[in-house]
C-alpha cells in the first residue's frame, strides 16, 4: 500500500511546502492538495514550490475539475512541472464541488468530465488530441507522464471511473462502501474492456492519530459534511431506495444547508447533523494500531493507496506515527504476504 498527505493550500504557502517536505520526509508517497481557487491558495503555483523542494513525492490536486479549469491550461500546467522535476505529478479530477459551488455554480456532467479527461490525459502525456475541431499537441513536451485518478461516488460515475480513469479516488474510508464501489469500478472496466486489475484505488479520508475519542471527531466531522455534498446530489438523482448503499445515504435526512466557506474546516457548524458513528466510518482516527488495523482491511478490499486529510490540529504528529509506524507494519504485511 502506498500513502499521501493531503493538504489545504492556507496561507502561508511555505506552511504548505513545509508540510509537504516533512510528508517526504516521514516516507509518504504523494502529496495531494485541495483545489478551490476562492477559498484557499492557488494549488497550480505552490506545486512547483512542492516539487522544488522535495526529492521524490509525487503532487497534483484532490480534485480539480473541468469548469473552474480550462482544460488545455490543466494540461499544460502539468506537463510543465514534470518537465521541470520529472514525472512527479498526477491529476486527481472530478466534476466539481466546491471550487465551482462556492460560486453558485453546479457540478459538470458527466460527458463533459469524460471530454476533459480525454483532453487533459493526451495533451499532458505529451500526445496529440483533437479538440473543439482542433489538433492539438504541445509542440515543446516530450515523454511526459501523467495519470488521471477520478472522484466518483454515484453509480453512473463509478461506471464512468472504470471505462477511462487510471485510478479511482473514494473519499471516505467506510470498509462497506469500499468494497462496493470498488467492485462497480472494476465491473465497469471489465465490461469496456479494460484490465479493471489495472485501475489504482485510492481511500482519501481524515487521520488523526491519538486517545481523545470526542475531540478526533470533533477535529474531522467536517468531513461527513463534504461527503454529505455528494450523496445529496446521489439522492436527489436516484431516491434513498436505490442500490446505493443505505450506510452511505441515511445519515443526511439531518442536513440542512452548507456554507462553503467553512468547507473543510475543524469546527465547521454546518456539519452538526453528521453523527459520530458516521466520523467513526468515514475516517481513519485513533491509535496508531486502530489505523494499522483498518487500513489493512482496506487493503485486503483492494485499495492501493491510503491518501489521509490532515485539516486538523495534530498534522506533525499524526505524519511521525504514520512514518514511524503505521506504514512501515503496512509495508512488512505486504512483504509476508508476498
Amino acid at each position: 500500500m502506498q500513502f499521501g498527505a493531503v493538504l489545504q493550500t492556507n496561507p502561508p504557502a511555505s506552511r504548505t511546502v513545509h508540510l509537504a517536505k516533512l510528508a517526504e520526509q516521514h516516507g509518504f508517497d504523494y502529496v495531494w492538495t485541495f483545489d478551490s481557487h476562492l477559498l484557499w491558495q492557488e494549488p497550480y503555483v505552490i506545486y512547483s514550490a512542492i516539487l522544488a523542494a522535495t526529492n521524490r513525492v509525487i503532487v497534483g490536486p484532490m480534485v480539480t475539475n473541468p469548469a473552474t479549469r480550462d482544460w488545455t491550461v490543466t494540461a499544460s500546467v502539468f506537463a510543465t512541472l514534470n518537465e521541470m522535476y520529472g514525472n512527479r505529478t498526477v491529476i486527481g479530477i472530478g466534476r466539481g464541488d466546491s471550487a465551482v459551488r462556492v460560486t453558485n455554480g453546479a457540478p459538470t456532467t458527466l460527458k463533459t468530465l469524460r471530454e476533459s479527461i480525454h483532453v487533459i490525459r493526451e495533451l499532458a502525456n505529451s500526445r496529440s488530441v483533437e479538440y473543439n475541431g482542433a489538433e492539438l499537441r504541445f509542440p515543446w513536451s516530450r515523454g511526459s507522464e501523467v495519470e488521471v485518478w477520478v472522484a466518483a461516488y454515484g453509480p453512473l460515475a463509478l461506471k464512468l471511473t472504470g471505462e477511462v480513469g487510471d485510478g479511482f479516488i473514494l473519499q471516505l474510508a467506510d470498509l462497506d462502501i469500499a468494497e462496493w464501489m470498488i467492485g462497480t469500478v472494476r465491473d465497469a472496466a471489465e465490461k469496456a474492456g479494460r484490465d479493471p486489475m489495472a485501475i489504482k484505488f485510492c481511500v482519501a479520508a481524515p487521520m488523526y492519530i491519538g486517545t481523545d475519542v470526542e475531540h478526533m471527531r470533533n477535529q474531522t466531522r467536517w468531513f461527513g459534511g463534504m461527503v454529505g455534498n455528494h450523496v445529496a446530489d446521489i439522492v436527489a438523482k436516484y431516491g434513498e431506495g436505490s442500490h446505493v448503499p443505505k450506510a452511505l445515504t441515511d445519515y443526511i435526512r439531518a442536513r440542512e444547508g452548507y456554507d462553503y466557506n467553512q468547507h473543510g474546516l475543524a469546527g465547521n457548524t454546518h456539519a452538526d447533523f453528521v453523527p459520530d458513528e458516521i466520523v467513526d466510518r468515514f475516517c481513519v482516527l485513533g491509535t496508531a494500531q486502530q489505523h494499522i488495523e483498518k487500513l489493512t482491511a482496506l487493503k485486503e478490499l483492494g485499495v492501493d493507496q491510503f491518501a489521509g486529510y490532515l485539516q486538523h490540529d495534530n498534522k506533525e504528529e499524526t505524519m511521525r506515527q504514520y512514518g514511524e509506524i503505521v506504514m512501515p507494519a503496512l509495508r512488512e504485511n505486504i512483504v509476508a504476504k508476498a
